[in-house]
């Protein structure tokens, strides 16, 4: 056992987020907490950490704990470079450094003296998560630790976290990392959670078990109020004690908040598109340097695709040229005139916080046509989960607003969606929604996104942009592009892993020749790759430089990938030779 929490409570003005919750986190659990935007996840993540003080209850410590903590708003130092705020509070010993290096480097964030100030808001993510995972500690928690990272990095941080050998504790709405990491999930709902010893699969069974006993459960209560009404009809007075109980039960029966079912659906809304939609000949986009080129495209109708690619690489600016909202640098762009865009920016417009919820939507639409007929612009709110539709915006989370965003986009009656990481900061529910939704949308959907579950329930077609700047096809969703892709590389790189025995034996004379000079030749790699990066951005206009340039960075960038796992097999030798001693 590493952790008591006992009696927990937390409120924010009126609304009680925590409602005595009590919980054991024990030694090696790997948990995942899951709930509404807004419930109370990260306040919930923060009291654990002993970020933030409980109302009523208290988190008991068993010994003296270390706590690794990943906050979703960042706490960097802004002067510091980027490998001394990744060792600042660390011992700064030479395995800590190589092992924040490798880390690093596994985050594509080569330059390790540039200062925090400088770097992008995606950039500084990547700076923070590498702290919490540098850090030696008892728990690891992490707040949405997905966020702004491509999906490479995600596949990257899901391997090191199932390896991981301490206790997790993580919020994340990312349902690969709840199947295939975590053993617990914790839902918190209306101030309460709900504990289930398995992963997401195994969840989503014994959820729908625990809600068909709560429904089976409020068929009998019902049953029960009906005879105690008509009972207090015909007359009782309520003189005798047994029938003063009687008559409180039901009143208090009658008061309880009910167990209702709930159906969390939103209708495809209606609009027609001709058979034109868009076409994309032989466009490019280059800023400072080329993003991509020669992409052509004809959307089909019924169109599902995603587009893949590394952070910065190009992704939104191809939406936003299909959108019209950008120029291609050369090409052309063909829209048709049916054709009604939903864009779904990556970054949340602009929100009015002084105005409801409500006035929000009905500016945009007071009812919509949907398969169903016409609905109402409240009714649309509930079944997107806003349940209280005159609240001012400002009162929402920033999830909440997202979701909020979404909704908007969708009561515009769009019949094409292209859609920015419309998966940042939703909660689970909220995603299911939107991709039940998605698989009714009578039009075509185009979709960046990072979320690989996503993306496998929604496209059938992805696009991937490959070293040479052009995007490739490849038919299925996001699983079956990376078999795929495993079967393109299987014979590029093949890294020889060390065997199981060998672990038990110290490090040979050539091991450790190779251990004494592994991390000058680690440093060197990353000097070239810095190298090749500025001969990239002094070559931005000419393609077939670029290309042959991008080819060899990314050699650069495996071999450091090859150097980073043999220094880790050849350390940990050494140290299991040493502990022998």
């Amino acid at each position: 056992m590493l952790m008591i929490v006992d009696g927990i409570q937390k409120s924010y003005g009126e609304k009680k987020l925590l409602d005595d919750v009590s919980l054991n986190i024990e030694e090696r659990q790997k948990i995942g907490i899951i709930g509404l935007n807004g419930c109370g996840k990260s306040t919930f993540l923060k009291i654990l950490a002993g970020r933030l003080e409980a109302d009523k209850g208290e988190v008991q410590h068993i010994g003296k704990i270390k706590i690794s903590y990943l906050p979703q708003n960042l706490e960097l130092d802004e002067e510091n470079n980027i490998l001394d705020e990744v060792l600042k509070n660390s011992q700064a010993d030479d395995i800590e450094e190589h092992n924040a290096k490798a880390i690093l480097t596994k985050l594509e964030l080569f330059d390790l003296n540039k200062k925090i100030k400088t770097l992008s808001g995606g950039e500084k993510r990547k700076v923070a998560l590498a702290c919490a995972l540098v850090k030696p500690s008892d728990i690891l928690m992490l707040d949405e630790p997905t966020n702004h990272l491509d999906s490479d990095m995600i596949e990257w941080l899901e391997k090191y976290l199932i390896k991981y050998a301490k206790t997790l504790v993580m919020i994340t709405h990312d349902r690969y990392f709840l199947e295939r990491v975590v053993g617990k999930i914790i839902e918190l709902d209306k101030g309460k959670i709900y504990e289930y010893d398995a992963n997401y699969s195994k969840y989503l069974e014994l959820k729908a078990l625990r809600e068909e006993s709560l429904l089976n459960q409020e068929k009998k209560i019902q049953t029960f109020l009906r005879k105690e009404y008509e009972w207090i009809k015909r007359g009782a007075r309520a003189r005798a004690t047994k029938e003063k109980q009687r008559v409180e039960r039901f009143n208090e029966l009658q008061n309880r908040e009910k167990t209702v079912e709930k159906k969390l659906v939103i209708d495809s809304i209606e609009s027609r598109l001709g058979n034109k939609t868009i076409e994309l000949i032989n466009v490019s986009k280059s800023y400072d340097t080329l993003l991509f080129k020669d992409f052509s495209i004809n959307v089909d109708k019924d169109a599902r695709i995603g587009l893949i690619a590394k952070n910065g690489r190009g992704k939104t600016s191809l939406l936003k040229i299909m959108a019209g909202l950008e120029a291609p640098s050369s090409g052309e762009v063909i829209i048709g005139q049916t054709v009604k865009i939903g864009y779904f920016s990556q970054n949340n417009e602009e929100l009015d916080n002084s105005k409801r919820i409500i006035d929000y939507i009905r500016d945009i639409a007071e009812v919509v046509k949907t398969k169903e007929g016409l609905i109402s612009a409240s009714q649309m709110l509930e079944n997107f989960l806003f349940l209280e539709p005159y609240i001012p915006i400002s009162k929402l989370s920033g999830g909440e607003k997202r979701r909020l965003s979404l909704l908007g986009v969708l009561m515009k009656s769009p019949n094409i969606l292209l859609l920015d990481e419309p998966t940042n900061d939703l909660d689970i529910t909220t995603l299911t929604i939107l991709e039940s939704y998605l698989n009714d949308f009578q039009g075509a959907v185009i979709v960046v996104s990072h979320d690989r579950y996503f993306l496998d329930r929604i496209v059938n077609r992805v696009l991937v942009l490959d070293s040479s700047l052009v995007w490739k096809p490849y038919n299925g969703g996001y699983s079956d592009y990376l078999e795929k892709r495993i079967d393109e590389s299987q014979e590029v790189v093949k890294v020889v892993k060390p065997k199981e025995k060998e672990k038990k034996i110290k490090l040979n004379y050539l091991e450790q020749k190779e251990f004494e000079t592994i991390e000058k030749e680690i440093d060197e790699l990353q000097n070239k790759i810095l190298d090749k990066q500025k001969e990239i951005d002094d070559n931005i206009t000419n393609y077939q430089i670029i290309q042959r340039l991008y080819k060899e960075k990314e050699e650069l960038e495996k071999e450091l990938e090859i150097k980073f796992e043999r220094w880790e097999y050849l350390d940990e030798k050494d140290k299991m030779s040493k502990e022998k001693k």
